[in-house]
Parts: structure tokens; C-alpha cells; sequence
């Protein structure tokens, strides 16, 4: 290992040593279950912004989106983009302060918990949801630790399996320890992190692609690839249209914030709800400048591959182009090699912040509404802490087992899993917020067609082509918001109390 390998390994290690450090602290902090999973309701507005959007970017940030940028050109990328902006836009400012301020009034701490309360049903809804947490967080968690084991593996050519084994191990440990205050701390300085990598990264892959006009004449050259209505063929190297069913589907991304479990608690842990208006602001700019300048990465290393500085990348591999533009800028000297380990150490943010987070929520699932709510075991806190750091620890051995394949694609498990919670949840948040005719029968049909119709759709439906090619989140979106409100119609109405907390929670 030569002294750039050794300088940027030392600088990761340092920053993953500073995340247990975090996680050790907080431990001392969580007394209670509510501790463990909102952190008592005590985040301040900045924290709030950032980990929520930290925790929703994931790797996907630094690694699938520059990626699909490198191949195809900036159209798919940024239509994606554009639907993820105004669905941050459309979900700090409708649903945050409304589900604040409900989950407080009926004392819940997570998502299903939520439901449950909001609509009067013991074990229905609890169940459900929390099944279908756990069903599309596992695979979520696994494309973070995949991306974690590409890191390393092609950067020191560790093996893939060791690599994703010690950053899941990592994420475990502070994750147990600290619970939701230590992830949104982590998160924090993980979206600090992050914004340094990207800003890094744009400005030095410009400079070894011949500067900017170099980068924009390099793009131009294909065809289609700065085009918002082609993308470039890889393959035939010509033109390829993108219709609007294609600008549909990528804008349809915005309607999973609807359901995001890991950025709804967020809403849910801010200390006061006037606070969320500066939180939406912080976090909108955030995301805007982020995805902005992780789609001109991609661009850059294209630039930077026609200067003949990296060898050119195919498929999956193009989600490694930061992971290359480090690697080159190491070669620079010894102040080089430590930058690049913080341009690394982004990515592992990246993955890290959102992973911590869905294992909190997945946990929640199992350890608060699974065993406690559906299946009556009273536990002590005590015995509740325990069982929430067990669950973490098997969903992660699951999520490893799943990750287990170096060439899957991060970009393609996170939409999936996306586009689940989103139909699954989405519907049913907005209903329940914003509806008070909307019954528990309504909701438990939403999530099981929501969740359904997205293995229908993908797997059944799509693959037909054509103008069924379409993202699967938006028609089960539909569906299932069509479901919530006939189902509910058909049946009986809200009663009087649970209206008298809707109309209170709305005032």
C-alpha cells in the first residue's frame, strides 16, 4: 500500500472512528424507547433539514445518480432530480407540520404507531405497516452496504464481502448505541461531509477534463446527452428518444417523500413546530445545489475519461466515478490523498446517513408495533431498548446476505424500494392528514394494494414495454390513493372523537 492508499485510508478511519464516538455518546442519553427512536423530540431546525435530507440521499447521491448521468447523458438524471425537489418542496411544506404536531397530540413515536392512533385500530394497521417497513427497508439497507463494499473494493482492492462486512458493522454499532439522537447528529455532519465531497469533485474533475468549455464540448459531442428530451445510447452511441411517459415516471419519484418513514420521524423529533418552516427552506436549497452538482459530476467524468485520465465505464462500474475522480486526485501529493479520503468518507456519509436511519425504523417496526402492539408482549424499557438494538443487528445480517453481489446496482435497489413506501404509505399519510371522512379500512386497503401493486407492476406489468413502461410508484400511487377513498366511502364513518382529533390536530 503505497502513502496516498495509507493517507486516505487514515482519514476514513479517522471519520468512521468519530461516528462510534457519537453513537458511544449518546447511549448515555436514551432512557426510554421514545429517546431511542425520536430522541425525546429535541431536534433543533438545522439538524432537522440536514438529517432528513441526509438520511433520504443516501449513497444514491454520490454514486447512482452520477452514475446514470455518466452513461446516458443529464435527462433521466434530472428529471429525477426535478421530481425529488418539488416532492421535498410539497412534503416540508404540507405534511411536516401537520404530522408534528398530530403525532404529539396522540403520542405517537413511529410510523405505524402513528396510523395505529390516528386511526383507532389496535393491531391492523400496526401490523401491516410494519410489515411493509420491514419488507422494503431490507433491501434499502442493502443497497447502502452494497455501495460501502464497492467503495472499498475498488479503491484498495479489498475483498467485497470484508469491505461491506466493516462498514455494516460500523453503522450497527453507533446505530445501537445512540439510537435516533446519534443518527441525526451523524446525519448532520454526514450532509457536511458530503456537500464538501461533491463541491471537491465538480471543481477538480472539471479541471483534469481541460477545464468547463472542455467538459461541455465533450458532452455535446454524443448525442442526446445534454438533451432533455433524448438520452445517449450507450451501445448504438446515437440518440435514443425519452418520451413523456419516461418524464412521468422520473418525475413521479417526488410522490415517494409521502411515505418516507426515515424523513417523516424527522418531522415528527423537531423540539417545535414553528421551527420546520426554516427547516424547509435549509433543506430545499440543500437538495437543489446537491443534486445539481452530483448530475454535473457525472458529466465532468465523461470529460475526465475522454482526457484519457480513467479508463471508460460500463454499467454498474459507472456508479464508481467519484469513487475513480478520488482516487486520481490521491496521486497529487500527501494534502491530495487526505482531501480524497474526505471525498471517500462523503460517500460512506452518504450511505451511512441514511442506512443508520432506516435500521432505526425498521427496528421500531418490529421491536414497538410488531411485538408490543400486534402481539400484546409487555416489555419493560429496559427489555424495549434490547429488543430494538437485536433487531437492528438481525435486519443488518439480512441485509448483508441480500447485498452479498458485488454487481447489483444501487440506483435500481433504492428505486425499488422507493417507489414501495411510496405507494404503501403515501397515500395513506395524506388521507390521514388531510381527509377525516378517511377510516381505518380505507388505510389498511391503501397500504395492501400500494404495496401489492408495485411487485404487480414491475414485475408483471412493466416488462410488457411500450406505455406500460412506466415507473411503478406512480400508477400504484394512484391505485391506492383511489382505494383509500372508495373503501373508506363504503364504510362506516369516522367517530365522533377521532374527528374532534383530526379538526384539533388541523387547527
Amino acid at each position: 500500500m503505497n502513502l496516498s492508499s495509507i493517507l486516505i485510508m487514515a482519514a476514513m478511519i479517522c471519520y468512521l472512528g468519530l461516528m462510534i464516538v457519537i453513537g458511544f455518546h449518546f447511549s448515555k442519553t436514551n432512557t426510554s424507547t421514545d429517546d431511542f427512536y425520536l430522541g425525546g423530540r429535541k431536534l433543533g431546525p438545522f439538524v432537522t433539514a440536514m438529517s432528513a435530507e441526509a438520511s433520504d440521499m443516501s449513497s444514491w447521491l454520490l454514486m447512482g445518480l452520477p452514475g446514470v448521468a455518466y452513461l446516458s447523458g443529464i435527462c433521466d438524471a434530472s428529471w429525477t432530480a426535478i421530481g425529488l425537489v418539488f416532492g421535498t418542496w410539497l412534503n416540508w411544506f404540507f405534511v411536516s407540520k401537520k404530522i408534528r404536531r398530530y403525532s404529539q397530540q396522540i403520542g405517537a413515536i413511529t410510523i405505524p404507531d402513528f396510523f395505529s392512533k390516528r386511526y383507532h385500530d389496535k393491531n391492523m394497521l400496526n401490523c401491516i405497516a410494519a410489515i411493509v417497513i420491514v419488507v422494503f427497508f431490507i433491501p434499502y439497507t442493502a443497497s447502502g452496504f452494497a455501495a460501502c463494499g464497492k467503495l472499498f473494493s475498488t479503491l484498495f482492492g479489498m475483498d467485497y464481502m470484508t469491505a461491506m462486512i466493516m462498514c455494516a458493522v460500523i453503522i450497527v454499532a453507533y446505530t445501537t448505541l445512540g439510537g435516533f439522537l446519534a443518527a441525526s447528529t451523524t446525519d448532520l455532519i454526514q450532509s457536511i461531509v458530503m456537500t464538501i465531497a461533491l463541491i471537491t469533485v465538480v471543481f477538480y474533475s472539471g479541471h483534469m477534463a481541460g477545464g468547463f468549455s472542455a467538459v461541455m464540448e465533450n458532452a455535446k459531442a454524443l448525442p442526446g446527452y445534454l438533451s432533455f428530451t433524448n438520452t445517449y445510447d450507450v451501445t448504438a452511441g446515437t440518440a435514443k428518444t425519452y418520451g413523456l411517459i419516461n418524464i412521468f415516471s422520473m418525475l413521479a419519484w417526488g410522490l415517494g417523500y409521502f411515505g418516507m418513514p426515515h424523513v417523516l420521524l424527522r418531522f415528527m423529533a423537531i423540539e417545535e413546530e414553528e421551527k420546520l418552516t426554516t427547516s424547509r427552506r435549509i433543506a430545499t436549497v440543500w437538495v437543489v445545489i446537491s443534486m445539481a452538482v452530483a448530475i454535473f459530476i457525472g458529466v465532468c467524468g465523461l470529460g475526465v475519461t475522454k482526457a484519457g485520465w480513467i479508463d471508460t465505464l460500463s454499467g454498474s462500474d459507472s456508479e464508481t466515478i467519484i469513487v475513480k475522480i478520488a482516487d486520481l486526485l490521491s496521486s497529487q501529493g500527501a494534502g491530495a490523498a487526505v482531501l480524497a479520503g474526505i471525498i471517500l468518507a462523503g460517500i460512506l456519509a452518504a450511505t451511512m446517513s441514511t442506512a443508520d436511519s432506516q435500521l432505526l425504523a425498521a427496528s421500531s417496526s418490529v421491536s414497538q408495533n410488531l411485538l408490543r402492539d400486534t402481539f400484546g408482549i409487555n416489555l419493560s424499557e429496559k427489555a424495549s431498548l434490547l429488543a430494538a438494538r437485536i433487531t437492528v443487528l438481525l435486519i443488518s445480517i439480512i441485509a448483508v446476505f441480500l447485498a452479498r453481489d458485488p454487481f447489483s446496482s444501487v440506483f435500481g435497489i433504492v428505486s425499488f424500494a422507493w417507489a414501495g413506501f411510496g405507494a404503501a404509505f403515501g397515500p395513506v399519510m395524506l388521507c390521514a392528514l388531510f381527509w377525516k371522512r378517511s377510516n381505518k379500512y380505507g388505510a389498511f386497503a391503501s397500504m395492501l394494494s400500494g404495496g401489492v401493486m408495485i411487485f404487480v407492476w414491475k414485475y408483471l406489468v412493466r416488462p410488457m414495454g411500450g406505455a406500460w413502461d412506466i415507473y411503478e410508484l406512480l400508477p400504484a400511487f394512484l391505485a391506492a390513493l383511489a382505494v383509500n377513498i372508495v373503501v373508506s366511502l363504503l364504510t362506516e364513518r369516522p367517530d365522533a372523537v377521532m374527528v374532534a382529533e383530526f379538526e384539533k390536530a388541523a387547527s
